[in-house]
């Protein structure tokens, strides 16, 4: 799995692909990562202000991890999810 992530949305969905690839609800990952069902749900949902400690123990419970990489240049359309 990998995901280009610029946005609390892109986050989301992300965080919910790998979760489904374990096919875990919410709840199993609630109870693996120590993170309340509805801040999963919310952080999937794309809400931003998500703390950042709780996006790594999502993270670390899915086996998953970010890669930090200099901006690619893509299509104007990819960049219009940054702005809303």
């Amino acid at each position: 799995m990998q995901n280009l992530v610029r946005t609390p949305k892109n986050l989301g969905h992300a965080i919910r692909q790998a979760r489904r690839e374990k096919n875990w609800t919410q709840a199993e990952l609630a109870t693996r990562s120590g993170v309340w069902q509805e801040t999963i749900s919310k952080a999937e949902a794309g809400k931003g202000g998500t703390k950042l400690d709780t996006v790594f123990a999502l993270l670390a419970a899915l086996d998953v991890e970010i890669m930090v990489e200099k901006r690619s240049k893509g299509m104007s359309s990819e960049f219009d999810d940054i702005f809303e």
